[in-house]
């Protein structure tokens, strides 16, 4: 199938399978553990580092196109918080928990309550207003809620990340989550190289920043996982083939890389403190 070709669009409906499993909360590198109700997202985003789940759960749908649901996620979690110790959880690691099925499924929306009534603290990170829905459980939790952001632009948003939630409706999630009290957290990135990783995006995007008093800011440069470069270069050769060879040096000649990582940390320093949020800056590339 031709990885162009066949990239979801913003309305897409994805091949959906049941599935059980024997764990839900795991150990994790991002926090103490990780939770994920589902295996794909619909969100079909051209740069998403979850593509390598299909090494241990193959599919014949490309990522994007499928989604497999944990059914009994929430049965095995009620087993799990009695014998794991409280902790921080990053929903989700490998798929969006708020992705369209949720709002069917409620299958993160139950798992969060039962994490939260157990002593446990979540931080959502998501691409969907969706997550508006749960603030009730939210607000009255140990939680923070975090939305990713790649660009300020709607058209390169809608581009890379057909599924998700428009830009301007992230925002929102992170504007509603402060009036009800709850901490708020940003993802920029990946940043598309030579798209929206320029000062004056960086200059939009810390700007968004500072006028939604977000806590906690992360930034992250896009990286050559298994398996994305294969979706980027798809993406690059039908919408950008003029910066087709400048993403494959970036992401695969070392010198290149280090120059490009330098100057984006020093931008993104810059911007940060431009508008006085420097010190919410969490993470940096």
């Amino acid at each position: 199938m031709d990885t162009a070709a066949s990239m979801p669009s913003r309305h897409a409906v994805p091949v959906v399978r049941e599935i059980s499993c024997k764990t839900v909360l795991n150990k994790c590198s991002i926090s103490d553990y990780s939770l994920n109700c589902y295996v794909g997202c619909a969100h079909g985003c051209a740069y998403c580092y979850a593509r390598y789940m299909q090494r241990f759960h193959p599919h014949q749908e490309p990522w994007g196109c499928f989604v497999d649901v944990k059914t009994n996620a929430v049965e095995v979690l009620k087993r799990q918080v009695r014998r794991l110790p409280p902790g921080s959880v990053f929903m989700s690691s490998a798929c969006d928990g708020w992705q369209p099925l949720e709002r069917t499924w409620e299958l993160t929306r139950d798992c969060c309550r039962i994490l939260l009534e157990h002593g446990f603290r979540v931080q959502a990170l998501t691409k969907s207003a969706l997550i508006l829905r749960d603030l009730d459980i939210f607000a009255n939790g140990n939680a923070r809620i975090g939305v990713t952001v790649t660009t300020p632009d709607e058209r390169l948003a809608a581009l890379w990340e057909p599924g998700a939630s428009t830009v301007a409706e992230r925002f929102d999630v992170l504007a509603r989550a402060r009036d009800a009290g709850i901490e708020t957290s940003i993802m920029f990135g990946p940043l598309l190289p030579f798209l929206s990783d320029s000062e004056a995006s960086l200059d939009a995007l810390f700007a968004l920043a500072a006028r939604h008093q977000v806590d906690v800011i992360w930034v992250d440069t896009l990286n050559p996982r298994p398996k994305v470069w294969e979706s980027v270069r798809a993406m690059v050769r039908r919408e950008f083939p003029e910066l087709e060879e400048r993403y494959r040096r970036m992401l695969f000649a070392p010198v290149v890389r280090t120059a490009y990582v330098n100057a984006l940390r020093e931008w993104v320093h810059r911007a940060a403190r431009k508008y006085g949020v420097l010190d919410r800056v969490a993470g940096c590339p």
